[in-house]
This record gives C-alpha cells, structure tokens and sequence, in this order.
C-alpha cells in the first residue's frame, strides 16, 4: 500500500495478538504490524488493573469497534470494554509479523 495518503487514513486494527510480557502485536488495514507494550497501563485503581492478570489479559482481548479492546463482562458490549486509541497504537514502530517466523 506504498500509495496510502496518511493524511486521510483512519487506521483499523484488523488481528491482534498477545505475549506473555503483556504486549501485543497489532495487525493494521495498510498489511503493518505494530507491537505495543501495555505493562506501563496496567496498574491498580485504574481501568487497566483487571487485565493485570495474564490469563484475563490475554483471554478477553479482542477487537471492538476496528480497534484493540478488552471484553471485560464477555459479552462484546462496547460499552464495558476497555480499549486503545487506534491511532496511538499505529504510531508505534512497524515488527516484523511474528505468525510469519513461527511459520518459517
């Protein structure tokens, strides 16, 4: 997508994919993948104090409203979610795709 105007892109999260240090790889509609490292978000009294929890952190993230969420009831509604900026998200670094190296 070398012809992509990021003047007027709106980046959508299309897969993403967590670690066990509390990253994740997201995978945008212009093919990059970008890792975000959450660990600096997660702290108690805070929104972010249930995904502190590895298997709650990976197990109820998700994609909602084109953008990285966590389903904190498990039943998709946007509004008990928490998420991230899709733009904050996409001014991350572009990685190499870690599905492809474990494929190779």
């Amino acid at each position: 997508m070398d012809n992509l105007d990021y003047n007027h892109f709106w980046p959508e999260v299309l897969q993403v994919v967590p670690t066990d240090n509390f990253g994740i790889f997201v995978y945008f509609n212009d093919g990059s993948v970008r890792f975000f490292d959450v660990r600096p978000l997660l702290r108690k009294g805070t929104v972010f104090e249930p995904m502190m929890e590895l298997q709650f952190f990976k197990d109820r993230l998700t994609i909602i409203n084109d953008t990285v969420a966590w389903d904190l009831t498990g039943d998709a509604d946007p509004r008990k979610c928490v998420d991230l900026d899709p733009f904050v998200l996409f001014e991350q670094p572009c990685v190499a795709d870690p599905l492809e190296q474990e494929s190779a």
